[in-house]
């Protein structure tokens, strides 16, 4: 069903706020030196308010990257501020190519409305589907659903 009101998904789903960045480092070398200020980092940002989920995904060869969810954009921003994001970046940055020869991070918010189904919906335990899909940029309405 359609709706506004998240408050009974898991904290993932009440986020609005998600980072998606990513790291080609230099070899196994620079993976390794990674570890040393990155679970400081995970610590961290774990305890922060606002912090919702996080996972870690992996491309050949040497690619590391995460997906993060906040609360809000301010908690996600806050974390940015932290210590020992702070030093990782610097450490990535500072030398040039020694440690890694690229980077991305993309910010993305959520809709003020999304759906919800059965235990996770907040104005019953429903499970149903919705009668129209949501409208693309161009339409006012969007089609039927058809079963």
């Amino acid at each position: 069903m359609r709706t506004t009101d998240f408050s009974k998904v898991p904290p993932v789903g009440q986020a609005t706020a998600m980072f998606v960045g990513a790291t080609r480092y230099r070899g196994p070398h620079s993976i390794f030196i990674l570890t040393f200020t990155w679970f400081k980092m995970v610590r961290q940002m774990r305890r922060l308010p606002g912090y919702c989920w996080h996972t870690v995904y992996w491309q050949w060869p040497f690619t590391l990257g995460t997906i993060a969810f906040f609360r809000d954009k301010d908690a996600l921003l806050k974390f940015a501020r932290t210590k020992h994001h702070r030093d990782l970046m610097c450490w990535i940055t500072d030398h040039g190519k020694r440690n890694a020869s690229g980077g991305y991070i993309r910010l993305y918010n959520a809709e003020d409305s999304g759906y919800t189904n059965g235990v996770w919906r907040a104005e019953g335990d429903t499970m149903a589907h919705i009668e129209t899909y949501t409208p693309l940029s161009h339409e006012t309405d969007g089609p039927s659903v058809h079963r």
